[in-house]
C-alpha cells in the first residue's frame, strides 16, 4: 500500500514531454508581444519588422516618447492612485474582515451575504451610477475620484475574513487576558498571522489598478489625474500618428515599474501566494 500511494503522489507531479512542450509554446506566445516591444524600442525604425542580430542599438525612441507625452505626470498619478487604493483597501478590509470573523452583531449574516453578492457584480456595470455619484461629490477628474469605487473590496473583505477565522481562539483569549484592547488584539495577533495573505492581496491589487483602463478613462479629463493606461491610449491613438518604435518605447516605460518589481521580488511573490493558498 505504501508503494502504491507513493507512485500516485509521484504521478501527480509528473509532466509528460508533450505537456511540457505545450507549456513552453504557450509561454513563448504569451511573451512574444513583449519581445517585439523590446526589439522595436531598442533598434532603429528600419529594423522594426526586420530582424537582424547585428542591428545597432538606440535609445532615441525612449527620448522621443518621453518628450511627446507627460509620462512623468502619468507615472506620478498612477503611483498615487494605486497607493491610495491599496492603503484604504488594507484598512477597510482588515476592519471588516475582523468584524465578520470574530465579532457578533445583529445582521452579520446579511452583511456577509451582501459582500458575497458584490463579488458577483462586475465593476463595469456600475460605471454610470458611480459617475453620477462622483459628479454630485465634485470628484470628477481627481485622484480620489479614480480610486473611491475600489476602496472597499469585497474580495479583500472575504479573503481576510476567511484568514482571520483560521487564527486560533486561544491566541485571541491570551491577548485579551494580557489587557489588550480590541484594536490591539487585531494589530498584534491577527495581522501578523495574515502577513502572507496581505502581501498576496497587495500584489493582486497593485497589478489590477496599475493596469485598470476603463474607469480611469471615463472619470479623468486632464493630465492632472490621468494614469498611465489612459495616457498610453491617447499617446498611441491613430490621430496622433502611429510610430511603432516610439509606441513600443512608451509601452515599456509604462510597464517597466511592475516588470522590474516582479523580476526583483519574484521569489517573494511566489512564496506569498503559496503561503496564502496553504492557509
Amino acid at each position: 500500500m505504501m508503494t502504491g500511494a507513493f507512485s500516485q503522489v509521484k504521478g501527480i507531479g509528473y509532466i509528460s514531454l508533450p505537456e511540457r512542450l505545450a507549456a513552453w509554446l504557450l509561454g513563448f506566445l504569451w511573451i512574444l508581444p513583449l519581445l517585439f516591444a523590446f526589439w522595436a524600442a531598442f533598434h532603429p525604425s528600419e529594423y522594426t519588422t526586420h530582424f537582424d542580430l547585428f542591428a545597432p542599438l538606440t535609445l532615441e525612441h525612449f527620448v522621443s516618447a518621453w518628450d511627446q507625452a507627460p509620462f512623468a505626470r502619468y507615472m506620478l498619478n498612477t503611483i498615487v492612485i494605486t497607493t491610495l487604493i491599496l492603503v484604504c483597501q488594507l484598512v477597510l478590509c482588515t476592519l471588516a474582515g475582523f468584524a465578520l470573523a470574530r465579532m457578533s452583531f445583529k445582521g452579520k449574516g446579511l452583511v456577509m451575504a451582501l459582500v458575497m453578492m458584490q463579488l458577483m457584480v462586475m465593476p463595469e456595470v456600475l460605471i454610470v451610477e458611480n459617475y453620477k455619484t462622483l459628479a454630485n461629490l465634485e470628484l470628477i477628474d481627481s485622484w480620489l475620484g479614480v480610486g473611491l469605487p475600489y476602496m472597499a473590496s469585497a474580495f479583500g473583505i472575504f479573503l481576510l475574513r476567511q484568514t482571520f477565522a483560521t487564527v486560533p481562539q486561544a491566541l485571541d483569549d491570551a491577548a485579551r487576558i494580557e489587557g489588550c484592547s480590541l484594536l490591539q488584539v487585531l494589530w498584534k495577533v491577527y495581522v501578523p498571522q495574515a502577513r502572507s495573505v496581505y502581501l498576496a492581496y497587495a500584489l493582486v491589487s497593485i497589478s489590477y489598478h496599475w493596469n485598470n483602463f476603463l474607469w480611469p478613462l471615463v472619470v479623468t479629463n486632464t493630465e492632472a489625474s490621468r494614469p498611465l493606461t489612459v495616457g498610453m491610449a491617447i499617446f498611441g491613438a491613430p490621430e496622433s500618428g502611429v510610430d511603432w518604435p516610439i509606441i513600443c518605447a512608451g509601452t515599456l516605460i509604462a510597464v517597466s515599474p511592475l516588470l522590474a518589481a516582479f523580476l526583483i521580488f519574484q521569489k517573494q511573490f511566489v512564496q506569498s501566494f503559496m503561503k496564502a493558498g496553504i492557509k
